[in-house]
């Protein structure tokens, strides 16, 4: 998101101020972790901070002046990013990447690498946040306390602020690394009350004149300027000392008045009506007024020091001390009531038109402009969505009235998805309901941006059918599988044959509705399309991220080397961008892998979605890294382990759109088997049946439920493997035909049935294992060993399955690897390089899950690759 040049740039110096070396030798002192300037409105916090900063010019300064709209945590931190590569470029490259991402990850997994970046950089720099106390987000108060914990030496953080913030100020105390500046330190002494008002303010007073406005205002520097202000031109200044008393807010509301009273007409007015802008600049100034001379104004009232702080070295922008503003404000309302909607819709229309929608849409909803304002926004939404601004967005339609946004189709669809994204799924129902009655008028058209204006056309046409997906995605979340294939339907029928994201949506829809009733050909097939409709788009992070989904669909499928191979395109596809799937591409791939019993290989994808972070998952994903290692874990004998991650993982474990085949209590239930706790077992599956119709959604349960009944009771076990293996074929779910085979051999062989049991093994493995499948029998641990082991080779049973794990190149190289050759020889005989040859090996050592070239070729051996 662009970030206003005068957010980031140091305070310009006046060009008349008063030297305070005692304070800045308080700031210089020890080398401070922070430096916290904290003092009520009117004190000189911003003046002190940038006084400071100018006297240390070897320092590297990044400033960042925040207002209301820093209270969401990815537009501060982009905004922090800004701020420190206006000095370091270099810096929080890796951070602005998960920025863009569709969900931030957790504070540490953002902002590690922007502190390893400052590390990088020589000598000193101080990070400067002026106005904090207008954060309220706890989120940006833990994101400000991790840096403070972990910057590297050479880097400061300097706050100003109206109010202590909520950071660790107790703890840095002890530490002696916190410098603190408050009121008392910033209060001006009798010395610089002379210096300011007699040499910066240009007054000729005595001193007992100064002596006694100090005293007064008790060196308040906002009250000394708005004195000496009312002095110029007073003409009994002895009378004017003397009745000069009071709080704070009554010597400002006098002085303010006196102000503006010895002002000219046009000047007071000047200053009344742009007092509704937070920033200034000549032509916006001029477009509230009617004048043509609002720089000039801007300039002289810096010169005669009227509370005008300068924002950039040019002096283009200017912004008016919050004290003075707020009472101008408060004059202008009390006078010209009606006057102040009119000047915000003169500084909406303004904004708007030099492309400052945020300024724009902000002045037309406090002019009671709605309509206005509801077009801006209309016009934003897809740059607002683009840059993932949620926040901003529910804000706005938060602040438009109820049946402004109903009656317009596009803000009704975007207050439904605002609704869904939070889970209020009646409240997307009342959302959808408008867009579909605003959908029967045509739309108004809007004036503004050509390009803005084609995209949100664009959108319009597209909205029938964007409506239909999400009364699918609605219906999906309440397990409403007809419903869920009415409405994707519908969405298919109304999409035009270029709305590749709304029939990719639309096609994804059916494909899970297809899933969630177990038909797996049926599912597999549509979400295929919909994942090339996705790729159509463009859309590289929705294409990916349902690439996770059409693998495990494969997986359901029965067709794990099919799953594998989908996975490792797309991560190739992937390459090094950093996406918001990429991680969970990685912890698929992995899970597959362990089906193959490769469980280093597994482990290497594991770590590489950690060190990812969590901005490359779904949040709906998370919770798959714990049961895929789980699954690793059991593989390896580490069935606490395997436990603990399953805890683990069903603390995380959000529903959604994705049908929940694998349930984490059946998961846990099958390692307690395994491991022999068969009371805890029964305890977790008690709820559950093998009676009644078959449904794919409990098919894990009851498959898991068989495991517990093979060591107890094998009565009623027959009848329930043929119903499920009925309904497997029915749906084509090959997977789930080779585990009730396996499982109905166990059966046989508990009831003294040997011959058939192998029978039963020897088909299931015929079909399992040139799918793909090897934990499936491998987990089964002793209650399969005895079977397996009177079956030659029972895991190597086709070498063409196991052909298909490697490349025809790495055939090629792994046949060599089993002779006498040399490495160089070996690459010489292939026409490549040694480094290539070692490429190849890696591929090779990794698949076959070995660390040697002996153990290559034995392994080779065993799988019947040579």
């Amino acid at each position: 998101m662009p970030v206003p040049g005068t957010k980031v740039r140091v305070p310009a110096p006046r060009r008349r101020l008063v030297a305070r070396p005692r304070i800045l030798d308080d700031v210089r002192r020890g080398t401070p972790r922070l430096v916290l300037v904290s003092a009520p409105a009117g004190f000189g916090k911003t003046t002190a901070l940038a006084q400071w900063l100018a006297s240390t010019p070897a320092t590297r300064t990044a400033w960042l002046s925040l207002d209301a709209a820093d209270n969401d945590l990815r537009r501060f931190v982009t905004h922090v990013v800004a701020a420190l590569q206006t000095v370091a470029p270099e810096v929080g490259v890796a951070t602005a990447a998960q920025l863009a991402g569709d969900r931030l990850p957790p504070v540490e997994t953002l902002l590690a690498p922007l502190v390893d970046d400052l590390d990088q950089l020589p000598g000193a720099t101080v990070l400067a946040l002026d106005d904090y106390h207008v954060v309220d987000d706890p989120a940006v108060h833990a994101c400000v306390t991790y840096l403070l914990d972990r910057m590297p030496a050479g880097v400061t953080l300097a706050v100003a602020t109206r109010a202590d913030p909520p950071l660790p100020l107790p703890r840095l105390r002890v530490r002696d690394e916190l410098v603190e500046l408050r009121a008392a330190d910033l209060r001006f002494t009798p010395a610089e009350a002379a210096e300011f008002l007699t040499d910066v303010m240009g007054l000729d007073l005595t001193d007992a004149h100064v002596a006694a406005l100090g005293a007064r205002t008790e060196g308040w520097a906002a009250g000394l300027q708005l004195a000496a202000l009312t002095l110029r031109g007073q003409d009994d200044v002895d009378r004017f000392v003397d009745d000069f008393t009071g709080s704070h807010r009554f010597v400002l509301d006098y002085l303010v008045e006196e102000v503006l009273r010895r002002r000219s007409d046009d000047v007071r007015d000047f200053l009344l009506a742009t007092s509704v802008l937070h920033q200034l600049t000549g032509p916006l100034c001029d477009a509230l007024t009617g004048r043509d001379d609002g720089a000039e104004m801007l300039a002289t009232l810096e010169r005669e020091n009227v509370f005008v702080v300068p924002l950039d070295g040019r002096r283009t922008w200017y912004r008016y001390h919050h004290l003075f503003a707020e009472a101008l404000r408060a004059r202008l309302t009390a006078a010209s009531p009606g006057r102040v909607a009119a000047l915000h819709r003169a500084a909406a229309r303004w904004h708007a038109t030099h492309g400052d929608l945020a300024d724009a849409v902000g002045h037309a909803i406090t002019g009671d402009d709605t309509g206005f304002a509801a077009d801006l926004v209309e016009l934003g939404l897809p740059e607002l969505r683009q840059r993932r601004e949620d926040r901003t967005l529910r804000a706005w339609l938060y602040d438009l009235p109820a049946d402004e946004v109903r009656g317009r189709a596009l803000l009704a669809t975007t207050a439904a998805w605002s609704r869904l994204s939070v889970g209020d799924l009646d409240g997307v129902d009342t959302w959808l309901d408008a867009a579909e009655t605003a959908l029967e008028r045509p739309a108004a058209a809007i004036p503004g941006d050509p390009a803005r204006v084609t995209a949100r056309d664009d959108e319009l046409r597209a909205l029938p059918a964007t409506v239909a997906i999400y009364r699918a995605s609605v219906a999906q979340a309440r397990g409403d599988t007809a419903g869920t294939v009415t409405h994707a339907r519908r969405a298919l029928g109304l999409a035009g044959p270029r709305d590749h994201l709304a029939r990719g949506g639309a096609a994804g829809f059916l494909g899970l509705a297809a899933w969630a009733e177990g038909e797996m050909a049926t599912a597999v097939d549509t979400f295929t399309d919909a994942v090339a409709s996705l790729a159509a788009a463009g859309n590289v992070a929705d294409e990916l991220g349902a690439t996770v989904v059409l693998a495990e669909m494969w997986q359901a499928r029965g067709r794990p080397v099919q799953a594998r191979r989908l996975l490792e395109r797309a991560l190739e596809r992937a390459g090094d961008t950093p996406l918001t799937t990429t991680g969970d591409l990685h912890v698929a791939l992995a899970d597959v892998l362990r089906e193959h019993d490769a469980p280093t290989a597994a482990d290497e994808h594991l770590q590489a979605a950690r060190d990812l972070g969590e901005a490359a998952s779904l949040l709906e994903n998370r919770y798959r890294w714990f049961t895929t290692a789980a699954g690793i874990a059991r593989a390896r004998g580490d069935l606490d382990d395997a436990l603990a991650l399953l805890d683990r993982a069903a603390t995380l474990h959000l529903p959604g759109f994705f049908p929940d085949v694998r349930p984490i209590r059946s998961m846990r239930a099958r390692v307690l088997i395994a491991a022999g706790r068969l009371d805890e077992a029964a305890e977790s599956l008690a709820s559950l049946t093998l009676d009644g119709p078959v449904s794919y959604l409990a098919e894990f349960d009851r498959l898991t439920l068989v495991r517990l009944r093979l060591t107890q009771d094998t009565h009623g076990i027959a009848e329930a493997l043929d119903r499920i293996e009925d309904d497997a074929r029915r749906g084509q779910r090959d997977g789930s035909v080779v585990e009730v085979r396996m499982l109905r051999a166990q059966l046989h062989q508990a009831n003294g049935r040997v011959d058939d049991a192998v029978a039963e093994l020897t088909a299931a493995l015929d079909a399992g294992v040139p799918a793909g499948f090897a934990r499936l029998f491998l987990d089964e641990g002793p209650a399969l060993a005895d079977l397996l082991a009177r079956i030659p080779n029972p895991l190597g049973r086709s070498v063409s399955a196991h052909e298909d794990l490697l490349s025809a190149r790495e055939l090629d190289v792994l046949r060599l690897l089993a002779t006498d050759l040399t490495g160089p020889e070996i690459a010489r005989s292939l026409f490549v390089t040694v480094n290539t040859l070692r490429t190849h090996t890696k591929a090779i050592f990794t698949k076959l899950d070995v660390n040697t070239r002996r153990a290559a070729v034995r392994r080779a051996g065993e799988l019947g690759l040579l």
